[in-house]
């Protein structure tokens, strides 16, 4: 029955936009209005749509218009509100977005995703229990050149198709996920130094409360990171990011952080050979492109490794993690 349904309301972030394009934002605005639609259709409320970004409160006009522009039946089918956070960062805008909602139901979606049919009804259905606190969705890569298909095989995300025990194994999908507001607006994403932590202490914390994360095949894919620069910047950040976690979650021994850095090494590389090897075929990669890729995998992860060694050594500050200038629109 309808009354049944939760309310829910939708915080998009803008911070991952500065890499795309408007048109590819476009991609995924559309479908998302397409999937809202497709829920209202069943009788669920029409929801609020919060566009959380880093400029000031005058940027909402452009924004507005850009919105308009490329996605036109948003507007339509939803109530579409914007929220300044000047200066801030991913998880910042995240935060930001929560107090604007009004849904008993907090959908979490990137800028850079595009929702798969089907996504917001998988997504929201557990909340009919009212036990349920938290839903992550699956997330995978697009890929369409050799690079992106790297990324795709290396990365963090589970591939596509047949990697359903990887996606198993990784932390929640801060870019796909809703939470009950009650538990979110009380439990935000922690503040920290590190450029992607905060997801998964925030899990831990859902952990040590004894909530269960629900996963469900509620599928967006995610733009391929872009170029060179981005590589070499996210690898080393990566493995800043790793020497954290593990401060955070188990020792804050310079010893026992150093070790951590030399057999996360060896396991995300051994990790790396694997993947390539088994899904490279699924990707539509050539066979000849297969020991280019091994390569340039092994080359992310050993400069991971320097990221992480230099901040387990202390050779290299634990300071806050922005995206540089030069990673920028690459």
């Amino acid at each position: 029955m309808a009354d049944e349904r939760p309310t829910y309301s939708i915080i998009v972030e803008m911070e991952n936009a500065k890499s795309i394009d408007w048109d590819e934002i476009g991609v995924g605005l559309m479908a998302l209005a397409r999937e809202i639609a497709a829920v209202s259709s069943i009788g669920f409320a029409t929801p609020k749509v919060v566009v959380s970004h880093g400029g000031q409160d005058a940027d909402a006009q452009s924004l507005r218009s850009h919105f308009k522009a490329e996605a036109p039946e948003l507007g339509q089918v939803a109530d579409v509100s914007f929220a300044a956070c000047p200066d801030g960062r991913y998880y910042d805008l995240k935060n930001n977005g929560i107090p604007a909602t009004n849904g008993n139901v907090v959908v979490f979606l990137d800028s850079d995703t595009v929702p798969e049919p089907g996504w917001l009804p998988t997504l929201l259905e557990p909340f009919q229990d009212p036990e349920t606190v938290c839903v992550n969705g699956y997330t995978y890569l697009s890929h369409d050149d050799f690079f992106s298909r790297t990324f795709a095989l290396i990365w963090f995300f589970p591939m596509a198709q047949r990697d359903k025990r990887f996606a198993s194994k990784r932390a929640i999908n801060a870019n796909n996920i809703a939470f009950r507001r009650d538990w979110i607006s009380s439990h935000p994403f922690p503040p920290h130094n590190g450029f992607k932590v905060s997801c998964t202490l925030l899990m831990h914390q859902l952990w040590c409360e004894g909530h269960k994360v629900i996963n469900v095949d509620a599928r967006v894919y995610h733009y391929s990171p872009r170029g060179w620069r981005f590589f070499y910047w996210r690898a080393l950040v990566t493995g800043r990011d790793a020497d954290r976690k593990f401060v955070e979650l188990h020792s804050p021994t310079r010893a026992q952080r150093i070790v951590k850095s030399f057999s996360r090494w060896a396991t995300m590389s051994w990790r790396t050979i694997r993947r390539v090897v088994r899904h490279a075929p699924q990707t539509g990669m050539p066979l000849w492109q297969i020991p280019f890729s091994l390569i340039v995998g092994l080359a992310f992860y050993t400069m991971a490794f320097f990221g992480h060694f230099s901040l387990a050594t202390g050779l290299v500050r634990d300071e806050i993690e922005v995206v540089p200038d030069y990673v920028g629109h690459s």
